[in-house]
């Protein structure tokens, strides 16, 4: 500093704090510089930083390697000044945060530049490890240690190795590092340069590492790739341990890979003789096979006919009489079944089974056995609306229309004369195979009941007068015979007259003859008669034949005139 010729106090003054640093050393404070150690003692280094005094630091703060700290008199050191001066006229000096404070600098840059950083595992805290990085202190959570969780990490303790920044923040002194991100960046670039290597449709040997439900991972010399349990073989494989075990060696190809994720897809039935080539020529529609059930779902249940050859039961051709089932209560995993071949699709590699088609259909053979005509008993499997379903032979129902109940009754009241489970007798009317329909009657087995052919009505026609007697008189008609051994059939309460007063049942009695016209025919072909049709009959033909009550006779003089004519 250059002086004045006439130095003032002033002068004086800045000249003495310029030498022995005065309000100039306040600069000094929270900042690294460089300091010359004068003297070693008592384990402290004495070193000067240019202040009013030296300051003392622990030799222990020096010491990095093998407890050395490498100091002499006249080392250059950098430190920390924390304060300028203490209560004891000393400097305060640090080593530790000098270098911390280094290591920030330089981690900040680095971490901007997105580098990796090189730092020792050296303690454990709550949810992870304490990592120095050359002065600073960093957080390893645990999740970030490595790709795969560790469970000993006392081989990383202490051992130099490169860390990835996540996150740092200088004012709160928090910087977060990761193992695995360097791990799993380091296995990309591998997986690259071994990926590389390989090619689609190369045959290559691996040793399995891991089995998952629905694969296996194969080592390929560093790198993995995925056998997937469809790939394992051709017939069917329910876990892939069935095939395969950990620690074995096995060959695989390479079926595909995928540049962007890099992941490699493997296959071993790839390696072996399709057996669906030609699958068309073994399995011609139409022909019977026999099979194992190898699984069961709800639309069906799968059949091996051949190893690496499946065909699908559909739930709808699994039985002829027990619909909308589940087909695990026909069939049974691992049980023998033969069935037929319906449909063979190469391209999909799709085979359709019938299983009921292999064997006969029911509806033949209870046509065959029960001919039309044919008497038949069974228990009444369920009652409708409209009529009765009876359970037959080889598990098939028939169904009693509510008109072929009973005779002389509304078909409502027929049918609440039956209940579930009753037994009954009933005659076969009519078999459709196709439909899986049979018709059956009960009044038919009633006494003076045509036959189901019908034969005995055969000579009638519908609008034909005939003279029927009276068999039985019930509360909703009468029960008639055409002749002595004719045709039976049923005369409806309200088909007794045209009056009210004439259609009541009991103004008749077995055993008389009466006039009646035929009205029809039920499903059993069985006549229908009315006494009020042929009352109404024979008045217009008396009408036609007499005149009109427009020519001055009255209808009872036209009646009387007709009845006379009759009886002469």
């Amino acid at each position: 500093m250059a002086t004045s010729p006439n130095p003032t106090r002033d002068d004086f003054e800045a000249l003495l704090n310029e030498q022995l640093g005065g309000a100039d050393d306040q600069g000094f404070e929270g900042r690294v510089v460089k300091g010359t150690v004068t003297a070693i003692e008592n384990g402290m280094a004495i070193v000067d930083v240019g202040l009013k005094s030296e300051g003392r630091i622990d030799l222990k703060e020096f010491m990095r390697v093998d407890d050395e700290h490498g100091l002499e008199v006249g080392s250059e050191v950098e430190v920390y000044v924390d304060r300028v001066e203490n209560a004891d006229g000393e400097a305060m000096l640090s080593r530790d945060r000098a270098r911390r404070e280094a290591a920030w600098d330089k981690l900040e840059s680095e971490f901007g530049e997105g580098k990796r950083v090189e730092g020792r595992i050296f303690g454990r805290v709550k949810g992870g490890f304490t990592v120095d990085l050359d002065g600073a202190v960093a957080f390893l959570p645990g999740s970030q240690v490595d790709i795969r969780p560790v469970r000993d990490v006392t081989p990383l303790m202490d051992m130099p190795q490169p860390f990835q920044i996540l996150k740092m923040d200088r004012r709160r002194g928090n910087i977060v590092v990761s193992r695995r991100a360097v791990l799993e960046e380091t296995r990309a670039e591998q997986r690259s340069e071994l990926i590389d290597k390989l090619s689609e449709g190369q045959v290559i040997d691996g040793v399995v590492k891991n089995i998952t439900d629905y694969g296996a991972f194969v080592d390929l010399g560093g790198i993995d790739g995925l056998l997937h349990v469809t790939d394992m073989s051709y017939k069917r494989v329910n876990h892939p341990s069935e095939i395969i075990e950990i620690g074995a060696t096995v060959t695989v190809q390479i079926i595909r890979i995928n540049e962007e994720t890099q992941r490699i897809s493997l296959g071993m039935k790839q390696l072996e003789s399709d057996p669906w080539d030609g699958v068309g020529a073994k399995y011609p529609i139409g022909v019977k096979m026999t099979g194992t059930v190898t699984n069961i779902t709800e639309y069906g249940a799968f059949v091996e006919l051949e190893p690496g050859i499946e065909g699908l039961v559909h739930v709808s051709e699994m039985s002829w009489t027990k619909k909308n089932v589940h087909p695990g209560k026909i069939v049974s995993t691992s049980q023998e079944v033969e069935v037929m071949v319906l449909e063979v699709d190469s391209e999909k590699r799709r085979i359709s089974l019938g299983l009921k088609q292999a064997q006969r259909n029911p509806w033949e053979e209870f046509a065959e056995k029960h001919p039309i005509g044919s008497k038949v008993e069974g228990e009444v499997k369920n009652a409708t609306e409209f009529g009765l379903f009876v359970g037959l032979d080889g598990d098939v129902d028939g169904m009693v229309h509510m008109s072929d109940i009973a005779w002389g009754i509304s078909g409502e009241d027929a049918l609440a004369l039956h209940r579930k489970g009753e037994q009954v007798e009933a005659i076969v009317l009519d078999v459709d195979t196709d439909k899986e329909r049979i018709s059956l009657g009960m009044k038919q087995l009633e006494k003076g009941a045509p036959s189901a052919e019908g034969t005995d009505s055969s000579d009638l026609r519908r609008g034909q007068t005939v003279t029927v007697t009276v068999l039985e008189v019930r509360d909703g008609g009468l029960e008639v015979q055409v002749g002595d051994d004719g045709a039976t059939g049923f005369i409806k309460r309200s088909d007794l007259g045209r009056d009210r007063d004439e259609q009541r049942p009991d103004r008749f009695q077995a055993g008389q003859k009466i006039d009646a016209k035929v009205t029809g025919f039920d499903r059993s072909k069985k006549p229908n008669f009315s006494i009020k049709a042929h009352q109404i009959a024979e008045e217009k033909e008396a009408v036609a034949q007499f005149g009109s009550a427009d020519s001055g006779a009255s209808l009872g003089d036209i009646l009387g005139e007709a009845l006379k004519k009759k009886e002469d």
